[in-house]
């Protein structure tokens, strides 16, 4: 749905060690404990077949070999925990701050419920400026389905833009 930021710059085979200013130590926690489950067996370094091994647990078995070397491919070198940090960094790099992003719909929301309509999101998302298509916009309702009435949240909206995740109930 949101496009991959650009490789600003080629990392070295470690990384930097300065992308661990760039996230919360609550933040880093988790994509540590994220790196440990993907991290399959347990050598320090994500490999085509820890890969393989994880989205097996997910249900994806047939996972074809290009693909798995593609994702592995992403990275500059050998994909340690410094180095899958720096490439969410890099995902994320892109992205306003939060307070930025909410206070853009806040103008939308002028009861200021935290909400505003699914069909009038859409229509501006799909007519204005860099246009979703369908698809991008039925990936949308996937991820970030309206309530009963027909209101989306818009907060947790811009907090999985910035954060990439979705905030624990």
């Amino acid at each position: 749905m949101f496009e991959k930021a650009k490789r600003r710059q080629q990392q070295g085979e470690g990384g930097s060690s300065n992308v661990f200013s760039m996230f919360e130590q609550s933040q880093i926690q988790e994509y540590k404990e994220a790196f440990t489950i993907i991290d399959q067996n347990r050598d320090g370094i994500i490999s085509k077949d820890d890969l393989r091994d994880v989205l097996a647990t997910m249900g994806q078995l047939n996972v074809k070999n290009e693909e798995l070397e593609a994702m592995v491919k992403e990275a500059s070198g050998p994909i340690n925990f410094t180095v899958f940090l720096t490439m969410f960094g890099e995902k994320l790099k892109g992205a306003d701050p939060e307070d930025v992003i909410v206070s853009a719909f806040k103008v939308l929301d002028p009861e200021a419920t935290g909400a505003i309509k699914k069909e009038f999101l859409e229509e501006l998302l799909t007519t204005q400026c860099d246009r979703f298509t369908a698809e991008e916009m039925t990936n949308l309702w996937a991820a970030f389905p309206p309530d009963v009435a027909g209101n989306v949240d818009y907060k947790n909206i811009c907090y999985v833009i910035t954060h990439g995740e979705e905030k624990e109930e």
